[in-house]
């Protein structure tokens, strides 16, 4: 049978006798303790004995190796601004940090186009921590990378080590080296978490193929490498997806095959060398208005490839009514169901090459070969 409450003031009363007696205690304690310190004070009293620990375990032998390896080819990215105060430009202040890594030996460091974007200037610092002013080489947003170039005196850089991206594995380990917060040379270590992933970049496409990991990425590890347990690049990490802005555990990096791929011709030509059809698109919302399954030919430019392989856009009739033109269902190897997915295909393909086309007319398909001219 459980105890009446007592009443209140009998429970104030209780209360206020249970804190001094806590408290009685507390000074009881102190003082024996202080008693027991002056009585037991031992001048001679010296460290542990240090236990050997014996060898490292050998994945950890191979993960400091391959940090010794490739960290020299990691750089750390400030970008700067030149702000203006009325007709006046101050001088160049801190905008940004991210990561690189140095390409070759000729001083081309690859990053993330988004770790530069809008910045005035740039600084390279290297692992020795020189620091070296950076010229802007060339950018292609759409696959979020950008090339700088540094001259620094009397240094020779190790360009990192490439790999290819083609044949991972879901679970195989990764290593990324960047700059998070600030902090230089930071290794962090992980798996690749998932392959095939597809993240917007800042030029509004969509990245195919990203790799997906679980090694922690946090602000200022952008631009940095992903690396396969020999050390070889295999990616570029970009993005996290996270609800804090830190690492959540999820993690994306550009496959390093589209990197080898891209970089060569920002170095060679400032620019992505794209090939094209030689044709105007619909938005994919008119298409799809009209029940169409794949990418609407509005125009086909006079004198292209297209035009030369006899694509047909669309127009009207002499009623004034609207003629819709081919509809491209098939790209290359790459079944067609939005304009993204034509993009993609000429991903594949150089100018000069001929992509395969399948296109839908008047409810029939056909194939058309059409010869790829290069962009402007």
């Amino acid at each position: 049978m459980p105890l009446p409450p007592l009443p209140r003031n009998r429970r104030f009363l209780a209360a206020v006798l249970a804190l001094a007696a806590a408290l009685a205690g507390g000074s009881g304690c102190r003082q024996a303790l202080r008693s027991a310190t002056s009585r037991g004070g031992d001048p001679d009293a010296q460290p542990r004995p240090v236990v050997a620990r014996g060898d490292l375990a050998a994945d950890e032998k191979a993960t400091i190796a391959l940090f010794k390896e490739a960290s020299p080819s990691v750089v750390f990215i400030t970008s700067l601004a030149r702000p203006r105060f009325g007709f006046f430009e101050m001088g160049d202040v801190p905008q940004g940090e991210g990561t690189g890594f140095i390409w070759d030996a000729d001083g081309h460091v690859v990053t993330n186009y988004h770790v530069i974007q809008g910045a005035a200037s740039a600084r390279v610092t290297l692992a020795d921590h020189s620091t070296w002013r950076a010229a802007f080489v060339g950018g292609a947003p759409d696959k979020d990378l950008a090339v700088l170039k540094i001259s620094p005196t009397g240094r020779t850089l190790r360009p990192i080590l490439v790999g290819t991206s083609e044949g991972l594995q879901v679970g195989q380990k990764v290593f990324a080296i960047g700059n998070p917060f600030g902090l230089d040379q930071t290794l962090t270590t992980g798996i690749v978490s998932a392959l095939g992933r597809t993240i917007q970049s800042v030029g509004s496409r969509e990245i195919e193929g990203a790799i997906q990991t679980d090694a922690a990425i946090n602000p200022g590890n952008s631009g940095g490498p992903l690396l396969d347990s020999a050390g070889r690049l295999i990616g570029i990490n970009t993005a996290i997806a996270s609800t804090s802005g830190s690492s959540a555990g999820i993690g994306f990096a550009v496959p390093v095959d589209i990197v080898n791929r891209i970089v060569p011709q920002l170095i060679g030509h400032g620019r992505v060398v794209r090939p094209q059809l030689g044709v105007v698109l619909a938005d994919d919302a008119i298409a799809r208005r009209f029940g169409l399954k794949g990418a609407l030919v509005l125009r086909v430019e006079e004198g292209s490839g297209a035009a030369r392989a006899g694509l047909v856009g669309t127009s009207r009739d002499d009623d004034g009514s609207l003629v819709l033109g081919d509809v491209i269902v098939k790209a290359g190897p790459r079944d067609v169901r939005r304009v993204e997915d034509v993009l993609a295909a000429l991903d594949g393909f150089k100018p000069g090459e001929t992509i395969p086309l399948v296109v839908e007319r008047d409810g029939r398909q056909r194939t058309v070969a059409v010869p790829l001219t290069e962009s402007r």
